[in-house]
């Protein structure tokens, strides 16, 4: 359990910043009603209200339809936090402390609002690699992305295992 504390740290860092940019966006920039600030030639910030999940799949049509998510993506973290008290390697630590991060930060948009604030927008002239997304995006695929990669191209343990087995 004392390793856990690097996952839900990394977690509370991750899920602070989706808060603190969320403030600046909707306070002082005031997005919602601006819609458009041009930053940079390939990124820019765009109010955006992702009523599904990732990709925007599974619109939430009906208040129903938010709370089915709300359930849905609850039980997703609750089930990531119970990975992050059982993990022993602290690069995977940090990865699921990402994901629990970002999914909370998600949650609470989704209880507060009905939809996900979105507003970071990387683009190449008309191509955009990604759907507008924010921090909480952002870590969560990132995070998943640390897991995979993990998963598939360190070796740290495999001797060990394959010894015992």
């Amino acid at each position: 359990m004392r390793r856990a504390g690097l996952g839900f740290a990394v977690a509370a860092a991750v899920f602070l910043l989706e808060q603190i940019t969320k403030w600046i966006v909707l306070g002082p920039l005031d997005l919602r009603n601006v819609g458009l600030i041009e930053l940079l030639p390939i990124f820019d910030l765009r109010y955006t209200e992702n009523h599904g999940i990732s990709l925007g799949l599974f619109q939430a049509t009906s208040d129903a339809m938010r709370w089915v998510l709300v359930a849905l993506t609850s039980a997703i973290a609750i089930g990531v936090a119970w990975w992050i008290t059982r993990e022993e390697k602290p690069g995977d630590q940090i990865a699921l402390g990402m994901v629990f991060g970002g999914a909370l930060g998600n949650i609470l948009d989704r209880v507060r609002h009905g939809y996900v604030v979105d507003f970071a927008d990387l683009h190449f002239g008309e191509f955009r690699p990604f759907f507008i997304f924010n921090v909480a995006d952002a870590a969560i695929s990132i995070g998943v992305a640390i897991l995979l990669l993990r998963a598939f191209l360190v070796k740290e343990g495999r001797k060990e295992n394959a010894e015992h087995a």
